[in-house]
């Protein structure tokens, strides 16, 4: 074999080779350059971390509608209390001014048993509607208050006098002039005292 044939031989080897290393190379190459210019390569990961992927964007608008939808869901419920509370209050106010109307009625009744009579169907007929009238006050929720010897309260009594007297103690209604009336913890009339000590 000549000079020449061996040179044509060894340059396909050399250049295989040097291929071969060259594809090796390339990758690592690049990281050489960019770690040569660190300005560059914290550029290219500040890109990475600007643009979210989209998965991340499509995550981040899934909270936002959720979050959405949540406090939606907290304002209607809390409308729909508050609308139940209103109409709650609403009926128990118009249930205490309607009674409000009929407490004349029963404080001329109670009137009209408190009076000696020799008529005793006259007494029976007031007595049974004095009755009627107190079961069918009950059946609305209402309940009376204010007697005798009960501890005197302010938020349900109004004292109209005051007396000293040893035998009851101190804050204690001597004398009931008017019975007081509620509707649930609504005070529809405050029930009219004498207060003792």
């Amino acid at each position: 074999m000549s000079q020449e044939t061996k040179n044509k031989n060894e340059q396909p080897k050399d250049e295989a080779v040097s291929e071969q290393v060259s594809e090796k190379e390339l990758p690592v190459e690049e990281p050489k350059q960019n770690a040569g210019n660190p300005q560059e390569a914290k550029a290219e990961e500040a890109k990475k971390e600007e643009k979210p992927s989209e998965l991340d964007t499509v995550k981040e608008q899934l909270a936002k509608e959720h979050d959405g939808y949540l406090r939606l869901a907290a304002e209607y419920d809390n409308f729909r209390k508050r609308s139940q509370k209103e109409k709650d209050d609403l009926y128990t106010v118009i249930k205490a001014e309607t009674v409000g109307k009929f407490l004349p009625v029963y404080d001329n009744l109670e009137r009209a048993l408190a009076q000696e009579t020799a008529d005793e169907a006259y007494k029976k007929g007031v007595e049974m509607t004095m009755n009627q009238l107190v079961k069918v006050m009950e059946g609305l929720g209402v309940t009376s208050f204010g007697e005798i010897g009960e501890a005197f309260d302010p938020a349900r009594h109004n004292a109209v006098m005051h007396v000293e007297e040893e035998g009851l103690g101190e804050n204690v209604i001597a004398e009931v002039f008017q019975k007081g009336f509620l509707v649930g913890e609504k005070v529809i009339r405050f029930a009219m005292v004498k207060v003792a000590n």
